[in-house]
């Protein structure tokens, strides 16, 4: 059985910080790119961030350039997002999501129907 479990989120003031973990098991983790996710109440699910499987690569919306940091520990297998200098308009439930294909700069993707195993969610609420 397929499994990502996030954790790390709670309720901080505007200006702190978080930090995400993602958790996987039952796949061959550092086959897979890993995508962070998150989504408001009334709002579509909006993608936050991407780290590739084997090259490194990694991009963000770009609402978060400069505050968030993508990264993963395949001895792990766990994917982390550092959230720093956090803001009202971040609060959401995130979510992890791993991809097979996401292997490279070339074959990132954005887009929540492509990825093939989704996290359970955990909620971060930012307080102004």
């Amino acid at each position: 059985e397929v499994q990502l479990v996030e954790s790390g989120g709670g309720l901080v003031q505007a200006g702190g910080s978080l930090r995400l973990s993602c958790v996987a098991s039952g796949i061959a983790f550092d086959d897979y790119a890993i995508g962070w996710f998150r989504q408001s109440p009334g709002k579509e699910r909006e993608w936050v961030s991407f780290i590739s499987a084997s090259d490194g690569y990694t991009n963000y919306t770009d609402s978060v350039k400069g505050r968030f940091t993508i990264s993963r520990d395949n001895a792990k297998n766990t994917a982390y997002l550092q959230m720093n200098s956090l803001k009202a308009e971040d609060t959401a439930a995130y979510y992890c999501a791993a991809d097979v294909w996401g292997r490279t700069e070339a074959t990132m993707t954005f887009l929540p129907y492509e990825y093939e195993y989704w996290g359970q969610g955990t909620q971060v609420t930012v307080s102004s």
